[in-house]
């Protein structure tokens, strides 16, 4: 089974279905993901303020948009081009992904990559 993100539309079907006050069960059934994906949804992107707590809840568009912005996080090797290139050319020498990502730790790199 493959991972498929939430897209807008669902997270917008999500906060509909939450205003209405439908339970999360019937949510997970209706947009056809399992309830603790739903659950984890809510959780992870939901809105908190506490200047205006009564505009706290889940809204479609603000968790798409955290949702982006934490996967754009994981991208290093697009955003920093002299990791990237750090990366290419010991590759291009031979090193396997292991003692790339080791190295860097060991010279104590700001910046780290995973194998």
């Amino acid at each position: 089974m493959t991972r498929t993100e939430l897209d807008l539309r669902e997270r917008r079907a999500i906060e509909d279905m939450l205003n209405a006050k439908l339970p999360v069960s019937k949510i997970a059934t209706e947009i056809g993901r399992h309830r603790s994906s739903v659950y984890r949804e809510i959780k992870r992107n939901k809105f908190s303020d506490e200047e205006l707590p009564h505009l706290n809840g889940y809204y479609g568009v603000n968790a798409h948009r955290c949702a982006v912005l934490r996967r754009a996080r994981r991208r290093k090797l697009v955003q920093l081009p002299e990791l990237r290139d750090a990366v290419i050319s010991r590759l291009n020498e031979g090193w396997s992904p292991e003692q790339i990502a080791e190295r860097l730790r060991f010279e104590g790199q700001s910046v780290t990559v995973s194998h």
